[in-house]
């Protein structure tokens, strides 16, 4: 897409059938690659920043001041990219006025565009004040990190007719609530297919669909030492290679269309 991309355009592409893609950065090095290829729509800087750089065998510990400083590194890489931000474990559900103070301080201070939260029907209302300030919100349902302990680990959710009833309603909850697009993260296909057809807004699949991988598999190298010696060539290889990849293969988190 020529430009850069915005939130109604992402809306617009579920209207138009058009599959959009999302890969994580959390540097200012993967965020300017990413960018470069021309072909990935949204930036995620997830709160798997502590499985990934922080070594972490979860994303709970991750904190606020994590979060901003990972987001505001990718903005430092990608200005123009959509940049949507995790916000992480206790960051919002305590109340909905914490909710909405560190939504805003990824907004203010990390530069984000959007925020994401974890939580089906329980986090509407919350959703509801943040999107009522401005503050573009991304759902996210299935597999939830920030619960992987109540939910018994790292593995599909929503197997039972009434897990998946659940799930759908949550959707719905969540689009009622005002998200633009919602992450269905490791649940069955059919289901996933069933959610997308059903709402109006966006679905990305994480783990519900086809094999998916991370930008690290996708690109397979490392950042250059020190980051600021990124070479033009460098750039136009890794661009290369994520489009060959988005065009050849479903091995990317995009829309379930």
């Amino acid at each position: 897409m020529s430009g850069p991309v915005r939130i109604p355009d992402i809306q617009a592409r579920k209207t138009g059938g058009q599959k959009i893609t999302m890969l994580t950065a959390y540097e200012a090095w993967m965020a300017r690659v990413l960018a470069a290829s021309g072909v990935v729509d949204m930036l995620l800087v997830g709160d798997s920043v502590g499985m990934v750089e922080m070594g972490y065998g979860t994303t709970i510990p991750v904190t606020m001041n994590d979060m901003v400083r990972h987001t505001r590194a990718v903005r430092a890489g990608a200005p123009d990219a959509l940049i949507v931000a995790d916000m992480p474990f206790l960051s919002h559900q305590i109340s909905v006025g914490q909710a909405m103070r560190n939504a805003g301080r990824l907004m203010q201070h990390g530069a984000a565009t959007a925020v994401k939260m974890e939580g089906g029907g329980a986090a509407a209302e919350t959703v509801e004040r943040i999107v009522s300030a401005g503050i573009p919100v991304m759902g996210h349902l299935g597999l939830l990190p920030q619960s992987v302990h109540a939910q018994g680990g790292f593995r599909k959710q929503a197997k039972l007719p009434e897990e998946q009833s659940r799930l759908t309603d949550d959707a719905i909850a969540l689009e009622s609530a005002g998200v633009f697009a919602i992450v269905l993260e490791c649940v069955p296909a059919a289901l996933a297919g069933a959610v997308t057809r059903r709402l109006r807004v966006p679905v990305i699949g994480i783990g519900s669909g086809p094999a998916q991988m991370t930008n690290r598999n996708l690109m397979a190298t490392t950042p250059p030492k020190p980051p600021s010696q990124l070479t033009a060539e460098v750039r136009s290889i890794s661009g290369a290679t994520i489009r060959v990849m988005l065009e050849t293969s479903n091995w990317v988190n995009m829309a379930l269309m």
